[in-house]
């Protein structure tokens, strides 16, 4: 330490390449050389500082998770949850979506339009090509359908009809307007084909009943009856409600269908 106290000048020797020319002597003190230095390092602390901050090369050099601080890392948690949470959603309204085709589907008697062949068996009689559907139809036909008696249909709720059937505006049944949680009540005798959770229409209860007719009960506020569940004429099966995105108001949205297209209600409804 003592001998770089003393030291107070250097001297730097240029010596050029070209032997023509002589060689040069520089000489600068101890404080200038340390001054230079530091200035060079500050010029290039700053350098690499604006470079890695206001450039894309900082992204290379750091990976995002590091540039994060611990307020930023939890609002990444909590938007992963968020985006893991709305997956599980869309995979649940994908299901629900194919079951409630599969329930409109059950009320289209153009599947059974095409005649197929039958063979005797001891289980008993299934179609010749192995139609899965049209078997399963059958049994539930056979389950619910007396071939002696004609379906008749009453008002599924006490309330008055808001808006009717009207096709060609895309409403294809009628609106009851009523508070919310009033009694729903089965319009006719069925199997409940779908009981469910949809985006659109909310808390929605299709059944099937003979002579190839389905009805719809939407927009409820919560159901009594599940799927696979047979009722009869007049019982309770939900509570109305305002669920749905397309729902503008506490009511129940009824729907007639038969051989799959929908019909007026006022043609089949009893009334009282």
């Amino acid at each position: 330490m003592m001998k770089i106290k003393k030291l107070k000048k250097f001297s730097v020797v240029v010596v050029p390449e070209e032997t023509a020319n002589a060689p040069r002597s520089i000489k600068i003190s101890f404080a200038k050389l340390m001054t230079y230095i530091g200035i060079y390092s500050l010029l290039i602390f700053l350098l690499g500082f604006y470079v890695i901050s206001f450039t894309p090369l900082s992204e290379m050099l750091f990976p995002y998770s590091l540039r994060l601080t611990d307020s930023d890392k939890k609002k990444v948690e909590i938007l992963n949850n968020k985006v893991i949470f709305l997956a599980k959603e869309i995979e649940s309204l994908k299901s629900v979506n194919h079951r409630l085709k599969f329930a409109i589907m059950l009320g289209d008697s153009t599947l059974l339009d095409k005649p197929v062949e039958k063979k005797d068996t001891l289980a008993g009689k299934l179609p010749m090509d192995g139609n899965i559907l049209s078997a399963f139809l059958k049994f539930f036909d056979k389950l619910l359908q007396n071939q002696n008696e004609e379906i008749s249909f009453v008002p599924p709720a006490e309330g008055f009809i808001s808006k009717s059937f009207e096709p060609k505006r895309g409403h294809f049944g009628n609106d009851y307007a009523m508070k919310e949680n009033s009694p729903i009540f089965a319009s006719a005798g069925g199997y409940v084909v779908f009981s469910d959770y949809t985006a659109g229409y909310g808390y929605t209860i299709i059944i099937n009943h003979t002579e190839n007719y389905i009805t719809k009960y939407m927009h409820c506020a919560s159901l009594i009856k599940k799927e696979g569940d047979f009722v009869k004429q007049g019982e309770l099966i939900a509570l109305s409600g305002n669920s749905g995105t397309e729902s503008t108001g506490p009511h129940l949205h009824f729907e007639i269908w038969k051989d799959g297209k929908p019909i007026d209600p006022a043609k089949v409804l009893i009334k009282f």
